[in-house]
């Protein structure tokens, strides 16, 4: 076997990730078929990600170039470079899907899956500042170029004022943090009103118990969650004079969520958005996580160290033959 034939590790993720692509059941649309799969837009997502080439002609020049790379993505011919940008940019419904999807394969898969952890994170746009008083009146100064105005303002407590999107994270708390299910908002998009849709939508898998800082301990979101089959607790459910169990379960939350958040960044290096639009920025950050969940998973099934994910997405970053 010749050198060019060895499979590099690029190539590998790829094809976990296709054996773990789930197809969901939905009713025919009409119009003409699309000619290129959701997979496979998912692949070029991923890849870019992996390669840190989120610009379309790039993808396409990429594909153009790497025969092999073609065919793992699963493209008949390779796409105009117009049709990358389209199809990125309409993504997120099947990123997300996925991420859900592969959040209750390793729900039940992983023992000790009954404590999961939820928070949310923004994404800060790339590009200029586009002011609130400015936004409202719909009026971009003339002289203020790049920007991306689809982002929103939003504040937290630790970053301040940030203009760009959100991403809202459920984990596994135990063996180690995973995700479980993932959703790319606008950034003024409260997360507990994200929790009532996706509860609403059966989407959103429901653990023994739900650690939620403050934003998530409105009355309807617990009684939603109640409902559902499992216990949501929030520092509003917490003993405010005396420390009892319930302060020592509690305090897992910032041990899995916020570490979870840390490693998912430092796994991709993608710690803010990278090009303009909710729909291609959404792309990339959710395969990110999607990336996450599929090493991790292998790592379980292998009996590998849970927490090597980062080591193994640079070997397929620097193409490293297997």
């Amino acid at each position: 076997m010749s050198k060019l034939q060895i499979p590099d590790h690029l190539l590998l993720l790829l094809q976990q990730a296709t054996d773990n692509y789930q197809q969901a059941a939905k009713p025919k649309q009409r119009g003409r078929p699309r000619t290129y799969s959701g997979l496979s837009f998912l692949l070029l997502a991923m890849t870019a990600v992996v390669l840190r080439t989120f610009d379309a002609i790039e993808l396409q020049r990429l594909l153009l170039h790497d025969a092999r790379l073609q065919q793992q993505c699963g493209f008949p011919a390779v796409p105009h470079r117009k049709t990358i940008a389209r199809r990125l940019t309409s993504l997120v419904a099947e990123a997300e899907e996925q991420v859900t999807l592969l959040g209750e394969h390793i729900k039940h898969t992983v023992k000790s899956a009954s404590l999961s952890a939820v928070d949310g994170r923004m994404y800060q746009a790339v590009g200029a500042k586009w002011h609130q008083k400015q936004r409202k009146l719909g009026l971009i100064p003339p002289k203020l170029r790049n920007v991306d105005i689809e982002s929103a303002w939003s504040k937290s407590g630790y970053r301040g004022w940030v203009q760009g999107y959100r991403l809202v994270v459920q984990c596994l708390v135990f063996p180690i943090p995973v995700p479980l299910f993932a959703k790319w908002v606008s950034n003024n998009t409260g997360e507990s009103t994200v929790l009532k849709q996706a509860l609403g939508a059966r989407s959103l898998p429901v653990t023994d118990v739900m650690l939620g800082d403050e934003a998530f301990g409105g009355a309807e979101l617990t009684t939603l969650y109640q409902a559902a089959g499992g216990w949501l607790l929030t520092p509003q459910q917490l003993p405010k004079k005396n420390h009892t169990w319930k302060q020592d379960l509690f305090s897992y939350r910032k041990e899995a969520i916020e570490l979870l958040f840390q490693r998912v960044i430092q796994a991709s290096d993608l710690k803010q958005c990278q090009v303009l639009g909710n729909g291609k920025n959404g792309a990339f950050v959710l395969v990110s996580v999607w990336l996450y969940q599929l090493v991790f998973l292998s790592n379980y099934r292998q009996q590998k160290p849970l927490a090597i994910i980062k080591e193994q997405l640079d070997l397929a970053r620097w193409r490293v033959p297997i």
